[in-house]
């Protein structure tokens, strides 16, 4: 028989509610790209100047609202940060499928934002959208999927 246990990567659970016993802690928010969340065992400097020492297990993934550290009274959080994404957005049911297929046969995410679809840009995205015709533009915004790098398993 074939134990399928243990063959997702370890998620940090997110922070709960700041603080604890004796009050509430003062959150610091650390931004982090998709490659930077995946990249745990090196140092980080928060925005405040402190330097943290992150070194976690290979393999965690530290997802939006993890809480890296807590020391007096300061808890350091992370959001994701701003990065470079083609925001896409499909008139049709048909064009979504055809843009969900095109795009994971490049190995990379597709995350909803409201009515539009994100996926990390690149030159050969951009070129994959051209070619499909579907509606996209060029923005900065948080992007919560995986690095086009990485692929899903």
């Amino acid at each position: 028989m074939t134990r399928l246990t243990g063959l997702r990567r370890p998620l940090l659970p997110a922070a709960t509610a700041p603080g604890g016993p004796g009050g509430a802690a003062v959150p610091v928010t650390v931004p982090m790209t998709a490659v930077d969340r995946r990249r745990v065992r090196r140092r980080l400097t928060a925005p405040d100047g402190v330097e943290l020492r992150l070194a976690y297990p290979t393999g965690t993934v530290l997802t939006p609202g993890t809480c890296l550290h807590e020391q007096a009274g300061v808890q350091y959080v992370v959001v994701a940060a701003s990065e470079d994404v083609a925001v896409i957005h499909p008139r049709t049911l048909a064009e979504a499928a055809a843009l969900g297929h095109a795009v994971g046969n490049l190995h990379r995410d597709l995350v909803t934002d409201g009515p539009a679809f994100l996926a990390l840009w690149d030159a050969p995205l951009e070129l994959l959208l051209t070619r499909l015709g579907v509606p996209f533009t060029r923005d900065f915004r948080a992007f919560h999927g995986r690095p086009s790098w990485e692929h899903a398993g």
